[in-house]
């Protein structure tokens, strides 16, 4: 493990991996308390039409990614404002057209886009000084707005009607929650890739749950796992020349079945000895 952070490229793949364990651990927490898991499903997969645009208009993929997110989370956030109908059947129509568009403009793009499949499955071996300065950035953007929203994301996430009657800005958060999902998702392009963003955002938060008594400590336990996660999982990766994103999400994956299993396990203990 020493050997291998004498490289750059696996110092930089450590740090970016830490400040995603971040973004998760704050955002994943909200996601998966507020059931939004199948918008931020959407937006993740919309991602991709921001992708095939940078490639296309041959502009930074990150910025133009973050910039067709945030549009997309715009728009399912007004489809899913005050509970409309069908909207979970609007979300998958974008989540569906932004993959498209995404692949089409690839193909219209000159050129071969040998480095499309990096942000479909993640390469977090290949982050550079300028994706962990953008991804710093977007931290501490998610940093501030949890600390300023914290309490009012809180009542929203439990009750919205209620939290409406106590004057909190429940419209204004049900648009800026599912842009701060874009950002995340955003961020962990290159971690793990579209294709398993999503696992990275709801598995940390759902080991979090299990003993942690408030929002706030949920956030901070799920930052760590996640940090553990890729730890663990670029290592490994490293060790058995692994894809990144593939090992990252499987470390999850198996801890996550360990944990179901540790839980059944103790349940029907109790049940025997009750």
């Amino acid at each position: 493990m020493i050997e291998a952070l004498s490289f750059e490229f696996m110092q930089n793949a450590l740090i970016a991996g830490l400040l995603s364990a971040v973004a998760c651990g704050m955002v994943g927490a909200l996601v998966v308390v507020g059931r939004m898991v199948f918008l931020a499903g959407g937006i993740a997969h919309a991602a991709y039409g921001g992708i095939g645009l940078a490639f296309f208009m041959r502009w930074p993929v990150m910025p133009t990614a973050l910039a067709f997110s945030l549009a997309a989370s715009a728009a399912m956030a007004a489809v899913t404002k005050g509970g409309q109908a069908r909207a979970d059947t609007v979300i998958g129509a974008i989540w569906a057209v932004g993959m498209a568009v995404g692949i089409i403009l690839v193909d219209l793009s000159p050129g071969f886009a040998a480095d499309l499949m990096s942000y479909l499955f993640g390469s977090i071996l290949a982050v550079s000084r300028q994706d962990i300065l953008f991804m710093a950035a977007l931290d501490a953007v998610l940093l501030v707005l949890t600390v300023i929203f914290y309490r009012d994301l809180l009542a929203m996430s439990f009750d919205a009607e209620y939290a409406r009657t106590r004057g909190v800005p429940v419209t204004f958060l049900h648009f800026l929650l599912p842009a701060m999902t874009a950002v995340t998702v955003v961020m962990l392009i290159r971690v793990v890739g579209l294709i398993l963003v999503i696992a990275l955002i709801t598995i940390p938060p759902y080991l979090a749950e299990r003993h942690s008594r408030s929002l706030a400590a949920m956030m901070a336990w799920a930052a760590l796992y996640g940090a553990l996660f890729c730890t663990v999982g670029l290592f490994a990766s490293y060790h058995f020349n692994l894809t990144s994103g593939a090992t990252i999400i499987s470390v999850a994956a198996a801890t996550f079945l360990l944990a179901a299993a540790f839980g059944r396990a103790r349940a029907a203990l109790r049940a025997r000895r009750s």
